[in-house]
């Protein structure tokens, strides 16, 4: 069953790939089929095996010889190994498909932001509606209490719209993102989430000054830190609260 679930992952890693790669073009991402870049020759069905062609092709096209970049098959691996874990901790349930969900939108969201500095509706709109669907189960169909999803949004609505008020130095994007997640994780893990996420993209920030790479007026995308963030309170997350508290 692992193996299954991990080529589900690479399999879906390929698709998150056509998104990342489509979404910031305006582009379809069901048509035209897959094609290069470069030439725009039609990528034969053999040519597009996760990874494994990516190899065979020794990471460049089969036509004009233009190279792959790495990042296809970084990304198609990664997600094949977050199926794989998610399967661990929650086996085949409804919190498996759920987590994984969250988990595919947000880093495709976060590749597209690193990549351009923008944020796409045709992303957080569908990621919003699963949002709300996956509540709606919740309460409907497994009878739990939903109001942990709606504060978590509050939580989400009031940090990071008081720091964009305030400060005006992250875009309604990132809002965008912290909401839906709140939604997804409910307001104890958005609380780590939004944590992580300022200690994460805090510790890079000084990591690029000190090299040299950013200045402290340069713009840095925040949602690959919010990702980074929600994917690590999915796993450690309870953890790390229960730590917390001890605290006190």
């Amino acid at each position: 069953m692992k193996i299954i679930v991990f080529i589900l992952g690479l399999i879906m890693g390929s698709f998150l790939n056509v998104c990342i790669y489509r979404i910031p073009k305006e582009e379809s991402i069901v048509y035209p089929p897959s094609h290069c870049g470069s030439c725009n020759n039609l990528i034969k069905p053999y040519d597009l095996i996760p990874v494994i062609s990516y190899i065979f092709l020794q990471g460049k096209c089969r036509y004009c010889q233009s190279k792959i970049s790495i990042k296809y098959p970084i990304i198609e691996i990664s997600t094949g190994l977050l199926f794989l874990v998610i399967y661990n901790f929650y086996g085949v349930s409804f919190y498996f498909v759920k987590n994984i969900t969250l988990i595919c939108f947000i880093l495709s969201i976060a590749i597209i932001d690193l990549d351009t500095t923008n944020v796409y509706s045709k992303t957080t709109i569908p990621f919003a509606v699963l949002a709300i669907i996956f509540i709606l189960i919740e309460k409907f169909y497994l009878k739990h209490n939903i109001s942990i999803y709606i504060y978590g949004a509050l939580l989400s609505l009031i940090v990071m719209g008081s720091i964009i008020f305030i400060t005006n130095s992250m875009g309604t994007g990132d809002l965008d993102i912290c909401l839906i997640v709140g939604l997804f994780l409910g307001v104890k893990l958005t609380a780590i989430t939004l944590m992580l996420s300022f200690i994460f993209g805090g510790v890079m920030g000084i990591i690029l000054i000190l090299l040299k790479k950013k200045d402290k007026k340069d713009y840095m995308p925040f949602v690959p830190y919010i990702a980074m963030a929600s994917i690590f309170s999915i796993f450690f997350g309870e953890k790390i609260f229960l730590w917390y508290i001890t605290l006190f």
